[in-house]
């Protein structure tokens, strides 16, 4: 799978991704959001693996690719839509950026990308997201893309040490539709 933008280009994860992916995953501005305190090769190499094995799947069920920037190919972060299985007509979406290509409306441009593939390519019926509530530019992506707000679970995230509350977000194909 490979989509494009202006300025993205989406594509699959090789196995050459690491050393990049563990960079911007050691960034503490990152980790924040994130249960790991610390990353290492070994931890890193297996998540770029788990991303290469579920392309490998089939029936796809988990679409998790590479953030690439157009201009020059760089890799800065990755984004995703995850099934339970295959013909559900929900998806979950999620993003990651690099720290240093923060404020920049990738995030925003890349979770575009993947609003258009799962609702014209897998034929969708609701895609959702959640984030962590403190982390406010995760949410202003999401209604940003047009998702609508759906409510906050309270403490419903335990992670370093602490409770934190999650924002939850979706979007309905005929949503999709009108803003298109």
């Amino acid at each position: 799978m490979q989509l494009s933008s202006e300025r993205l280009v989406l594509r699959e994860f090789t196995e050459q991704d690491w050393p990049v992916v563990l960079t911007y995953q050691s960034n503490p501005d990152y980790l924040r959001f994130y249960p790991w305190e610390t990353r290492n090769e070994l931890e890193v190499r297996s998540f770029v693996r788990m991303f290469i094995d579920w392309s490998r799947e089939q029936p796809r069920k988990k679409y998790q690719v590479a953030i690439t920037l157009k201009e020059n190919g760089q890799l800065i972060g990755n984004c995703g839509l995850r099934m339970q299985s295959a013909n559900s007509g929900i998806a979950e979406l999620g993003y990651e950026i690099d720290r240093h290509y923060w404020g920049h409306g990738y995030a925003t441009e890349a979770a575009t990308l993947l609003l258009r593939f799962g609702f014209e390519r897998l034929a969708l019926h609701r895609i959702w997201a959640y984030c962590i509530a403190e982390n406010i530019a995760s949410a202003h992506v999401l209604e940003k893309i047009g998702m609508s707000y759906e409510g906050c679970l309270r403490e419903s995230e335990w992670m370093k040490e602490r409770w934190w509350n999650t924002l939850y977000y979706a979007i309905l194909d005929y949503e999709w539709q009108t803003r298109s």
